[in-house]
């Protein structure tokens, strides 16, 4: 049975496993289009616009800290961190291993980098005092217990009374079951991408918002899932569990 979601409109919306958001990127890149850096750049945007909406929501300064891993959840994060840039946040990015970033992470750090963007490293992070946390650590490809550095920025980041977002799931649950075989990050909102993954649950996702970024309907039906765009108006739903 195929997991689903609602919108506040009442409209069904399908959950998807890891391998089939795997097909998803997959058709999407190899026959349809967006590419993988539009993807990125529209992830990137509205993870942005959530975090400019809870700020102002909660009245916050515009301080924001970021967390950001080597593949497309660090890529979609650093994307984000350079439109919030751009409009007078200021940004502080953690990178988890540069030396290992995949190419079109790496093209959005460079990006940063260029608009002037502020890097430190994880070390440094005792010094600054964030209004709002990023987690764009790893998305649906992770697979096992976080450990090292990335286990460490998580644990920095659940015992800080502060608000955060986490771009796709938690970093530390697995996307397709929601099970965390360690240490996971505990959010107060997960924008999640295209569409949401089997593995979101509420009491470790915090807020469920789904984000379109850019899919065309006819990819979904190539993995054989009945969809209605729930972005009518908007780039953005809120969604929660249908029963």
């Amino acid at each position: 049975m195929i997991k689903k979601f609602v919108t506040n409109t009442g409209l069904i919306v399908p959950a998807v496993t890891k391998e089939q958001m795997m097909g998803v990127d997959k058709i999407a890149v190899e026959e349809t289009g967006p590419n993988s850096f539009q993807m990125m750049e529209n992830a990137g945007r509205n993870l942005a616009l959530t975090v400019m909406d809870l700020i102002n929501e909660k009245s916050l300064e515009k301080k924001v800290l970021l967390f950001a891993g080597t593949g497309g959840n660090g890529g979609g994060g650093i994307c984000a961190a350079r439109h919030l840039l751009n409009h007078g946040y200021e940004l502080i990015v953690i990178l988890n291993n540069e030396e290992k970033m995949q190419e079109i992470p790496a093209y959005q750090l460079e990006i940063f980098r260029k608009a002037g963007g502020q890097i430190i490293p994880f070390e440094k992070v005792k010094d600054v005092k964030p209004d709002i946390i990023i987690d764009a650590l790893i998305g649906y490809s992770l697979i096992s217990a976080p450990r090292g550095n990335v286990l460490e920025m998580i644990n920095f980041i659940n015992k800080n009374n502060i608000p955060t977002i986490s771009l796709d799931i938690p970093t530390g649950v697995l996307a397709t079951s929601g099970e965390n075989p360690g240490e996971f990050v505990k959010p107060d909102i997960t924008i999640t991408l295209a569409l949401p993954k089997t593995g979101l649950h509420p009491e470790k996702c915090g807020k469920i918002m789904l984000a379109d970024i850019g899919i065309p309907k006819v990819v979904y039906e190539k993995i054989g899932l009945k969809y209605t765009s729930p972005f009518s108006d908007s780039y953005f739903a809120a969604i929660s569990l249908h029963e």
